[in-house]
């Protein structure tokens, strides 16, 4: 873990009010493990906590970072322009386990809503590794969905929305029939993560990455606990082998 003030290559909406921002700076190469996050000084000196962040790409030299407008800090984000500074910790935590992939490998790979944003990165390591992969990714509407034609990329895609209004209605447990997968890997709101809990209960090899609010990001506050206390969601985690937790 480190800390630096990144420069900004590139900050954009791609969905309803989903950004993406490109940061470069020398803090990249040591950012490896897919589904890490980095925390993130809002550049406001009345908000004090960073903000928690999910790595959504890394590339040579330059990170890729997606987040969605919820509040004053991701708002004050939004307006940051090429060749501005951002001050970033990272990368932080325990990302997703990849070690028993192999070539041909039956991976499942469920998101929803901005917990989508981790599996990109996911999905590039798992296609290094020749893994057979599906993308079941969940959003709130049509407007809402990003990077679908990245993920086409790398795997087959099933899409649900809540309206409708692209692909399946419903939520995403509505379009895994037929999928036996080896490992399953999910990010995104705790219903979703409880259902694939549930749904691959039989499978030893089900992460889940979980999202919190967080304080310090480096596990001493205890602010980002998990529900039952045993782990702390920026330290120990935010990616958990499913049995070991409670979601």
């Amino acid at each position: 873990m480190k800390q630096e003030n990144m420069t900004v290559i590139s900050n954009k909406e791609i969905g309803h009010q989903i950004y993406e921002m490109i940061l470069k700076g020398n803090l990249v190469s040591k950012m490896r493990e897919s589904g890490q996050f980095l925390h993130i000084k809002v550049n406001r000196d009345d908000l004090i906590l960073r903000r928690p962040i999910s790595i959504a790409s890394i590339q040579d030299d330059t990170v890729t970072i997606l987040y969605r407008v919820v509040g004053q800090g991701t708002a004050s984000l939004a307006l940051m322009k090429p060749f501005d500074e951002v001050d970033v910790l990272g990368p932080l935590g325990h990302g997703f386990e990849l070690e028993a992939i192999q070539a041909n490998s039956e991976v499942l790979v469920v998101g929803g809503g901005i917990g989508v944003a981790p599996l990109y990165e996911l999905g590039k390591q798992l296609a290094l590794k020749q893994a057979n992969i599906t993308f079941v990714l969940g959003f709130a509407n049509a407007h809402d969905a990003y990077y679908l034609d990245k993920f086409r990329e790398l795997g087959s895609v099933r899409i649900t929305t809540d309206d409708g209004s692209l692909g399946t209605q419903g939520h995403v447990g509505a379009v895994l029939d037929g999928i036996e997968p080896e490992f399953v890997y999910a990010c995104g709101p705790l219903p979703l993560l409880r259902m694939v809990q549930t749904s691959y209960a039989e499978c030893d090899h089900v992460y889940v990455s979980m999202e919190e609010r967080m304080a310090c990001g480096m596990g001493a506050c205890h602010g980002c606990d998990t529900k039952d206390k045993n782990k702390r969601v920026c330290y120990d985690g935010p990616v958990f082998n499913a049995k070991e937790v409670t979601v």
